[in-house]
């Protein structure tokens, strides 16, 4: 968008150029913060913090590319809430992957451990 003036001696037009946010710019770090938060807060068991986090890092590469195709009319601002939401959501992806992958450690753990007990339990004795 460019917005032409006149200028108060009426001689030439100013030229000044507006500049508008990157769309989704504000959605993408609201993503990325969401998904740090569920994630600490529900500690790894839902699923949440990491479907917002894959979503906040999606919707940041397509917002960062149409910034890097053209920067001009976007403000700065807004890529730096793009870039501040991309890792948002990254840190949000990471820390989800490892709390469930320490659930699934924990509970192949106790498996085994549950079935090594019952495995040596004099169960002849217990049943009479």
């Amino acid at each position: 968008m460019e917005i032409t003036e006149q200028s108060s001696s009426g001689q030439s037009p100013v030229s000044q150029v507006v500049k508008v946010p990157i769309p989704n710019s504000q959605g993408v770090l609201i993503l990325g913060i969401f998904s740090l938060v569920t994630t600490v807060c529900c500690g790894g068991i839902g699923f949440v913090g990491l479907v917002l986090g894959i979503i906040a890092v999606v919707m940041s590469s397509k917002a960062e590319s149409m910034y890097r195709e053209n920067p001009a009319p976007y403000t700065e601002a807004s890529y730096k809430n793009v870039n501040a939401g991309r890792i948002c959501g990254i840190i949000g992806i990471v820390i989800n992957g490892v709390l469930i992958l320490a659930g699934i450690i924990y509970l192949l753990v106790a498996g085994a451990g549950l079935t090594a007990f019952f495995s040596t339990f004099p169960w002849e004795n217990a049943l009479n």
